[in-house]
C-alpha cells in the first residue's frame, strides 16, 4: 500500500492518503482543510477515492471533508458517535481556532471498533481510542504494519485532553491496552508532526513512563 502525508491549514495537519496499488482504490483519512491540494494529491496518484475516514470531529481534521465529499461523490465514514457532539459544534469551533466559516454536519456512517473497511485490495481495522476526545478512531492496516493514530500519540508526546470530553486517563489506557500490544514494529502516522513506531515511543516517549 502506499501512503501519502499531507499536511494542511496552519496547523500542519496531516492529511493521509492511503492507496492500493494493485486497484489504485484510495481513502482519504482527516482532510482538515485546502481540498483542491487534496484533489491534486489524488490525480497525482491516478488513484480512485473510495471513502473519506475521520479520526475524530475537532475541525483541523474535518474541516475539508463536506466540500471533498461533494466533490468527488464519496461517503465520509467516522469516527465514533461519541464525538457527534463536536460535528454540532464546528460552527464554535471555526470560530474558535481562526477557520473559515464551518456548517456542522453528520458523517454518512458512525463506526465502531471491531469493524473493517476494504478498498481495493487492502483492509483496515477500525480500534476506538477514547481520551483526546471520546469518539476518536485509528485506522489500523494490520499486513502493512501501519497504523494512522490520529491524535492519540506523537512522536515524543501524547494527545492534548484539555478540550471538551478529553480524558488523561483514558488517554493513556487507550494507548497501553489498545495501541502498544499491536507490535514495536508497527509504525504509525500521527495528525501532527512526524511518523514513528510504537516501539520507539514505548522505550523514549517521555508521557507513557512505565507503560509496557
Amino acid at each position: 500500500m502506499k501512503f501519502k502525508l499531507i499536511p494542511v491549514t496552519d496547523f500542519q495537519q496531516n492529511c493521509t492518503l492511503l492507496m492500493c496499488e494493485q486497484t489504485l482504490e484510495a481513502v482519504i483519512i482527516d482532510p482538515g482543510g485546502e481540498p483542491e491540494r487534496l484533489i491534486i494529491a489524488l490525480h497525482a496518484f491516478n488513484a480512485r477515492p473510495r471513502h473519506i475516514l475521520l479520526t475524530h470531529g475537532h475541525i483541523d481534521h474535518v474541516g475539508a471533508a463536506p466540500e471533498l465529499a461533494q466533490q468527488l461523490k464519496v461517503p465520509i465514514l467516522g469516527p465514533h458517535r461519541d464525538d457527534s457532539f463536536l460535528f454540532n459544534a464546528l460552527p464554535e469551533q471555526a470560530q474558535m481556532f481562526g477557520f473559515p466559516p464551518q456548517r456542522a454536519f453528520t458523517p454518512d456512517a458512525w463506526l465502531e471498533a471491531g469493524e473493517s473497511l476494504d478498498f481495493g485490495e487492502e483492509r483496515l481495522e477500525v480500534l476506538h481510542c477514547p481520551g483526546h476526545s471520546p469518539g476518536h478512531l485509528v485506522y489500523f492496516d494490520r499486513q502493512g504494519a501501519l497504523a494512522q493514530v490520529g491524535d492519540v500519540l506523537f512522536r515524543g508526546a501524547i494527545g492534548r485532553t484539555d478540550l471538551p470530553r478529553g480524558q488523561h486517563q483514558q488517554l493513556l489506557e487507550s494507548i497501553q491496552r489498545i495501541l502498544l500490544p499491536l507490535g514495536d514494529h508497527v509504525r504509525f502516522i500521527p495528525g501532527h508532526g512526524p511518523m514513528s513506531s510504537f516501539g520507539a515511543e514505548r522505550r523514549n516517549n517521555p508521557f507513557l513512563g512505565k507503560l509496557h
